[in-house]
Parts: C-alpha cells; sequence; structure tokens
C-alpha cells in the first residue's frame, strides 16, 4: 500500500473548480469585524471554497510536520492555530447557512463536502510527524513555561490527537479512517431526511372547525401555510422540532390533537425514503466499533471522556438520582390534569395528545394565567431591544446598535453591533428568529468569527430560533416561551462576545458540552427580573406597561408543570445515554423496540410524558454534537442555578456581580479546568438540591 501524504492525500480528496480567483472566502472580509460578504457569497461558492480551503490548508500542516527545526510551541502549536484560515472561513458561513437556509445546491454540497472534511480531520490527526511533535512537546510540557491558556491549549491538541487514533496501529488507522467517512456521510444523511421528514409532516385539515380553540390569527396562519405549499383551501400545521407541539395546548377538537401528535410522533416512521431508523441503527453500530477501537467500552464512555462529568457513570448516576423524584411530580400533575378532563365529563383517560390543552386548563383555573393575556406585552423586537439587551446594560455596561448596512444570507436577518461600556466596539450579532420550511428546527448559537488576540479578531455571531412569522402587517407577538429563548440564545451569544483568548481554538463558546449551557441557561434567570420585565413588558398597541397582577400569575405559574417539562427532557436524556451506552457485542438495534425498552427502564411516566425527542428526530444527538452528550442541559441547569443562587445571596443583579460573571467564567473560554472555574465563581463544588428546588421538585 502507498501512504500518502497530507498534500497528496488533499489533492486526491477534491476535485477544484478551474477558476477560483473570485471566490469570495479567498481573502479575509473588508466588511467591519470581517463579517462574511452575504452580499457577494453565492450558494454555489461554498463547495469549492471549502475544497480550495483543505488543500491549503493541508499544505501548511505539511510544512509543520516537515519543519526540521526542533519542536516548539510557536512553531508547532502557535502553527497549527494560524495555518487554515480560508477554510476556517468558509466552513463557519457554510455551517450556519446549510442549517438555517438551505437548499438543493447547499444539501448537495453538505453530501459532497462531508466526507472530504472527515478524511481532512483524519489526515492531520492521523499523521505520525505531527503528532511526534506535539506528543514531544506534551513530555516537556513543565520545562516550557507556559502560560495557563498556552498549556491548555497543547494539552487539548495533545488529546484531540490521541482521541483521534494517533497511537493505533497502521491497520486501525485505516479501520479508522473507513468509519469516520461513514460516520460524515451518514449524519448529513439524517438531517437531511428529518428536515424532509418534519415538512412532510405538517398536519393538513380541510376545516376551521377542525382548529376550534387557536383563535382567528392561527387559524388564517394555517390557511396562509398551505396556500404557500400549493394546497387552497385547506389549512396547515407546521411540526416543531420537539415531540410536543404548541398548538396542542389550544386546539379543542380532539380528533385533531390526537392527529397532530401522531404526525409528531410518527414523523420520520413512515417506511418511506424520509425514515430514519436504518440510519440512526448504522449510526449507533458505527459509533460503538469506533469508541472500541479507541479502547473505550461504549461511545458515552469516549464522549464523556473530555467532559466536566469526566465520566459515563457520572453522568448516569447524575441522571438517575432525579428520576424518582421527577417520576412522582409527573404522578402528582396527572391527577390534577385527569381532574381537569373529568371536570368537563369528557370520558377518557388523558393521552399524551390532551395533556397539554388540559394543564393549561389547571393552570388557569390555579393560577388565572392566559398565555393569550401575556402574548400582547411581548413584542418580539422590543423585547429584544428593551429586554435581552437591557439586561446586558445592567449586568455587564453593554449597549447595542443595529446595523442596516451589513449583508445577510436572508432579509429576515437582522444585525446589531455591540459596545462596552465606555463605548469601545466589542462584536456584531445576528439575529434569525422566524420558522422557515428550509431551517433547521430548534434555536441555537454560531459563530461566523471567532475572538483572538492572534489575529485581533473580534466575535461575530448569530442567534437563530424558530418562532412563528406573523402575518404581513400583524405584530411580532411571542409566547412566554418564546422571550426565555431569546434570553437563553443571548446567554450563549455574552459567552462569544466576551471572549478574551489568543487562541481562536479555546476562545470563547468552545468548551465542553455540559459546560457550554451554563451561560446560557444563567441568563434565562433576567427575563423575569422585576426591573428587566418592567423595562420590555409593555403592550404592544398602548405601551402600557404589564399589570403587576399579570406579572405576579407569570411568577406563581413558573413551577406549575415541572414534572412534565423536566420529565420529558430528562427522559430524552436517559434515551440518548442508553443508546450510547451499547456495548461493542449488543448487535444490530430495532429503532423501536430498543427505545420502549430504554425509556420503561427509566421509572417516569412517558406513557403521559413523552421524551422531548423521540429516537428518529432527535437531532441533537444524531445529526448534532450532543451524542452521549444531551444530560449537560440537565448538569448545565444545575450549575446555573448554583450560580444563581450565589447571586441572590449577593445582591442580585448588580453591576459588580456581573463583571465577576464576565471575569470568571464568560470571558475564559478553555483556559481552565472547568470544575476550577466553577468553584471560582461560586466558592463549592456543584449540587443538585437548587436544580430541583427550583424547579418545585421535592428531593427524594
Amino acid at each position: 500500500m502507498v501512504r500518502l501524504t497530507l498534500f497528496a492525500a488533499a489533492t486526491a480528496m477534491v476535485t477544484l473548480s478551474p477558476v477560483l480567483a473570485a471566490n469570495p472566502f479567498d481573502q479575509p472580509s473588508t466588511l467591519p469585524y470581517q463579517a462574511p460578504p452575504f452580499d457577494r457569497i453565492a450558494d454555489t461558492d461554498y463547495q469549492p471554497a471549502i475544497e480550495q480551503g483543505i488543500v491549503q490548508s493541508l499544505a501548511e500542516i505539511r510544512k509543520i510536520a516537515d519543519n526540521p527545526a526542533a519542536p516548539t510551541f510557536d512553531n508547532t502549536v502557535v502553527a497549527m492555530e494560524r495555518q487554515g484560515q480560508m477554510l476556517a472561513r468558509a466552513q463557519a458561513a457554510f455551517g450556519q447557512v446549510a442549517q438555517a437556509n438551505t437548499n438543493p445546491v447547499l444539501q448537495k454540497a453538505q453530501a459532497v463536502l462531508a466526507p472530504q472534511l472527515a478524511a481532512y480531520n483524519d489526515t492531520i490527526y492521523l499523521d505520525p510527524k505531527l503528532f511526534a511533535r506535539f506528543k514531544s512537546l506534551n513530555d516537556r510540557k513543565a520545562a516550557l513555561k507556559l502560560t495557563e491558556e498556552q498549556a491548555m491549549l497543547l494539552d487539548d491538541y495533545y488529546k484531540d490527537f490521541v482521541r483521534a487514533g494517533a497511537q493505533l496501529s497502521a491497520a486501525d488507522q485505516a479501520t479508522l479512517r473507513s468509519l469516520n467517512k461513514q460516520l460524515s456521510s451518514l449524519g448529513v444523511a439524517f438531517r437531511q431526511k428529518l428536515l424532509a421528514a418534519t415538512k412532510a409532516g405538517a398536519l393538513v385539515v380541510d376545516s376551521p372547525a377542525q382548529l376550534a380553540g387557536l383563535g382567528s390569527a392561527g387559524v388564517e396562519a394555517a390557511g396562509r401555510d398551505a396556500q404557500e405549499r400549493g394546497l387552497p383551501g385547506k389549512y396547515l400545521i407546521p411540526l416543531q422540532n420537539t415531540t410536543t407541539q404548541p398548538a396542542l395546548q389550544s386546539l379543542t377538537d380532539r380528533a385533531t390533537r390526537e392527529a397532530l401528535f401522531k404526525q409528531s410522533w410518527t414523523r420520520a416512521e413512515k417506511g418511506d425514503d424520509n425514515d430514519t431508523r436504518e440510519t440512526i441503527a448504522q449510526i449507533i453500530q458505527l459509533r460503538t466499533k469506533k469508541a472500541n477501537l479507541l479502547g473505550f467500552a461504549t461511545w458515552a464512555d469516549y464522549s464523556l471522556a473530555e467532559q466536566m462529568a469526566k465520566t459515563s457513570d457520572t453522568a448516569r448516576s447524575f441522571l438517575n438520582a432525579l428520576d424518582a423524584p421527577t417520576a412522582a411530580a409527573q404522578a402528582r400533575e396527572l391527577s390534577e390534569v385527569q381532574h381537569a378532563v373529568d371536570l368537563e365529563k369528557g370520558g377518557f383517560q388523558v393521552q399524551p395528545w390532551d395533556w397539554d390543552l388540559y394543564a393549561e386548563k389547571v393552570r388557569k383555573a390555579k393560577y388565572d394565567l392566559d398565555e393569550n393575556e401575556t402574548k400582547p406585552y411581548f413584542e418580539l423586537w422590543n423585547v429584544l431591544e428593551n429586554g435581552v439587551f437591557y439586561a446586558a446594560n445592567q449586568m455587564y455596561g453593554l449597549s447595542f446598535k443595529r446595523r442596516t448596512d451589513i449583508p445577510t444570507f436572508h432579509p429576515d436577518v437582522r444585525v446589531y453591533e455591540a459596545f462596552e461600556e465606555n463605548g469601545t466596539p466589542l462584536g456584531l450579532i445576528y439575529f434569525d428568529y422566524w420558522k422557515r420550511d428550509n431551517k433547521a428546527g430548534g434555536a441555537w448559537m454560531n459563530s461566523y468569527v471567532r475572538q483572538s488576540k492572534l489575529f485581533g479578531t473580534k466575535p461575530v455571531i448569530s442567534n437563530t430560533a424558530n418562532f412563528t412569522k406573523p402575518a404581513p402587517g400583524q405584530p411580532s407577538l411571542i409566547t412566554s416561551d418564546d422571550v426565555r429563548t431569546m434570553f437563553h440564545e443571548f446567554g450563549h451569544g455574552l459567552h462569544g462576545l466576551f471572549a478574551n483568548q489568543t487562541y481562536p481554538s479555546i476562545s470563547g463558546t468552545a468548551v465542553a458540552r455540559d459546560f457550554v449551557e451554563f451561560p446560557s441557561q444563567f441568563n434565562e434567570h433576567w427575563a423575569l427580573e422585576p426591573r428587566v420585565l418592567a423595562h420590555y413588558a409593555r403592550h404592544y398597541q398602548t405601551g402600557a406597561v404589564m399589570p403587576q397582577s399579570l406579572v405576579d400569575k407569570i411568577k406563581r405559574a413558573e413551577l406549575f408543570n415541572q414534572g412534565y417539562s423536566f420529565g420529558e427532557l430528562l427522559a430524552a436524556a436517559q434515551l440518548d445515554m442508553a443508546w450510547h451506552s451499547l456495548p461493542g457485542d449488543a448487535g444490530p438495534q430495532q429503532v423501536d423496540a430498543f427505545e420502549a425498552k430504554a425509556l420503561a427502564a427509566t421509572g417516569l411516566d412517558v406513557a403521559h410524558v413523552p421524551p422531548r425527542y423521540r429516537t428518529s428526530y432527535f437531532s441533537h444527538i444524531w445529526g448534532g454534537g450532543y451524542a452521549a452528550g444531551y444530560y449537560a442541559y440537565i448538569w448545565t441547569d444545575m450549575l446555573e442555578e448554583n450560580v444563581y443562587d450565589w447571586f441572590k445571596v449577593h445582591g442580585g443583579m448588580t453591576r459588580a456581580n456581573g463583571q465577576r460573571m464576565r471575569d470568571l467564567v464568560l470571558s475564559r473560554g478553555h483556559t481552565q479546568d472547568y470544575n476550577v472555574m466553577f468553584r471560582n465563581m461560586t466558592g463549592h463544588d456543584p449540587e443538585v438540591a437548587p436544580l430541583l428546588r427550583s424547579r418545585g421538585i421535592p428531593a427524594k
């Protein structure tokens, strides 16, 4: 066998377009902050830019590996940080646009590029000469007199090589390359199948009567959505990415509720080209083989080794300890929901498609709170500018200015510039809030440009969500859950904006999965902070401040239905962990049977409280980066509740406390051990009690 060099492998992997001189990714953007020049980027530019970026990157890495000089931190580690800039620019923009505004051209590019990028990573991390340089530095680390950040960067690189298979035999490395190539293609296939399945899974009905309870605006939106799909005279409810659909809280026709729920539940299990189950079965087998090849019993063991939790046993024990108290809360809530059905002489036992409607009735009865009362006080852009931004001003001294001169990839996207308290420019933030059929579900934060002192770059980030877009001329009114989502994603944004690192690889949000959700969930608390709420919760027509009586209702209702909301999250985390704890000898799995067995083992009331994501549409773990990591949402919830307790004891939302949070957590990137970072902030190790207490769930 002829072993290709890095550069030869690169040229073997890709076929370049004959003309690349005009590609907008060739050079750094000349826009403010090096923002992507979307006005010059065509959909056909991404693939050739990434392919050319691969070639350039590997040529630069070849020089590092072949450098005759003894390895030093500068000529090896810093050199690695400097290489690959064209590829980084193109991938950052492509990764966001392909998820938020996809089309056949971008989907084809994803499918073509996925195996190339997998091979690119393998070519780097399985090169023995390159690894030898990093191993030499790692072996001499104590004598190098590195700063804390430099030491962490070197440690990360060395572990990345080892975890990528640098110490495997040549035969095992060949096997690993094949596994990585297959997994990359399967991940793209899953994402594209799910996007199509979610679109096709929309519920279509014939009559407005079937949508009773949605209100005139909801029925109008359903008619408009059907019209846009080429179904005049029909009414369409598109699916959200989660199991439970927002309309289930309002629909009074039980047959329609059941049909909508089942469309959601079976969206990717129709036995057609969009059925994801076979793809999932292949992914889990290949992941397990890869973990075994690298010396780990399961994918969970492999994944958790570099997380804050450290081991899969720690993560599973953490989740298991939450099952019983959550199940008890679910039982109490089910009794209340069933009682609401019986009061109306419904004559049926509660099913998952009934829960939201009757839980809302219970909430109204117990707390006299109606979501329709609150929505007029939550106009989206006012929430952003006078709520999300105001909280950031009060905590961190930031100010914001809208920029209409920065090009975007879609007209729905707005751009703002952030400034420090002293007026120093801090970065750019893009906001893309409205749902589209060609947008992946959920909400996320993305980085177009990472902060780095090495390159002199400031952060350019984005927040993306899937809120329901109003009809033309109608106000952009959103729910309280949407408000929380805005604060949540902006918490990620602050983590990116406050980055203060020299090296981009460990800058900002480049941290472990079970740490990265901590700042975002912490930022949710300020949505209902009294002075923040008073600043943004104003009636969109009159400008009147939300009445205190309604504010009190919202706060009293905060702990309502927590067995359900926490339980669906916990069940999904347990399902993820069960899949990725399969041993190597488990063999092929029948997806539905495995799912049913795994959920039953939790002891949670999954018959009435289905998991937030079912296996077949669990994009976080099959198409995203949360494999054996969905527990992170709950783990980081524990972290942020501990920190919020610290804030309450030390004066709450003050500028000084915000500065402490920025200095000790938000500006640190991955320059410190996560447990050390947490202890520096709170003075103690994480405790579970604040997590359960915040949700009104008594500990068992």
